[in-house]
């Protein structure tokens, strides 16, 4: 009997080195079937992947237009493994930024080798915006974050917004350097338990990537996609696209729109489904527990087919 699921696929920062050896996916990468999107992802981020995933340098492997492609891949290979090896039946997608590329994959809106050309491109635009940062603040109410961010904001000389919406207790911020070190010291001063700088360089899903946004839509505008097999939740404003000129706009927004993931999860709560990270890490399946879904599994997780089936009894 079929098992019907909630999947989900991660971001940026969810990429390791070995992700694909440590997860068993190496056998699928270099099958006869899928060995051309290795040479694809290559070619797109000129040097041979699968070493740069397993021997490093780590620091190459995170830079933005590299880890784009890579862990859109690799969350799709586990995608692959997870459908060849289970009794899932996908009853709903989302991704968290750029997992919802992954996700759109999945739903068979778009294909695997447009889509790693497509990310591969945004990561360019990105790493072309004005310089920037991101924090994470923890234990904080979002108005309270919010107002600080306009307060911060309405100096000319300051730009930050929320980013990404990962849970009621767990804000991360993004906007100019200088405006974030300030929005910590006030987010601290205001309650927050923590405020913790992320290890990035650039300012994600705020206004300092609308000109990225602007450069990458005729990208989107010249991609064949087709209305999703299966329902995807979008980012932006956590809703179901109905046309394909919604997919596109929702995309293109999502450069500099804050990540409702908060609302994502409530959609897949309503939907009753078992939610399932797919791809390298954990980070979702604790956002995921943060947000109310009790029952979650990530196809990381070691035990992840024992766990499967002892819930499946």
């Amino acid at each position: 009997m079929a098992l019907s699921a909630a999947i989900v696929f991660p971001g940026q920062g969810s990429q390791h080195l070995n992700m694909l050896s440590q997860d068993g996916l190496l056998k699928i990468a270099q099958s006869s079937e899928h060995s051309h999107l290795i040479d694809i992802c290559s070619d797109l981020i000129q040097t041979d992947c699968l070493k740069l995933i397993e021997n490093g340098p780590a620091d190459d492997l995170n830079k933005t237009s590299i880890t784009q492609p890579v862990l859109l891949l690799t969350s799709y290979l586990h995608y692959l493994k997870l459908i060849a090896e289970t009794n899932i039946e996908p009853a709903l997608f989302a991704g968290h930024s750029l997992g919802e590329y992954t996700a759109l994959v999945a739903a068979e809106s778009i294909t695997i080798e447009q889509a790693l050309t497509l990310v591969r491109q945004r990561g360019l635009l990105m790493e072309e915006a004005p310089r920037g940062s991101m924090a994470a603040i923890l234990g904080l109410d979002l108005p309270m974050i919010q107002k600080i961010c306009e307060e911060i904001s309405s100096d000319d000389l300051f730009n930050i917004q929320c980013a990404n919406l990962n849970s009621p207790s767990q804000t991360v911020i993004s906007g100019s350097l200088n405006a974030i070190d300030k929005a910590q010291d006030i987010c601290i001063e205001r309650g927050a338990k923590r405020a913790i700088k992320l290890n990035v360089s650039i300012a994600a899903h705020s206004s300092l990537m609308r000109a990225a946004a602007e450069s990458f839509n005729p990208y989107l505008l010249a991609s064949a996609f087709k209305l999703p097999k299966i329902k995807v939740i979008h980012n932006v404003d956590g809703i179901i696209s109905s046309s394909i000129h919604e997919i596109i706009d929702l995309l293109t927004k999502q450069l500099y729109s804050p990540v409702e993931w908060v609302r994502v999860c409530e959609l897949i709560k309503e939907s009753e489904c078992i939610a399932i990270e797919c791809g390298p890490g954990k980070v979702l399946g604790g956002l995921m527990k943060a947000n109310g879904i009790n029952t979650f599994f990530s196809t990381s997780d070691a035990q992840f087919h024992e766990k499967i089936n002892n819930n499946a009894k």
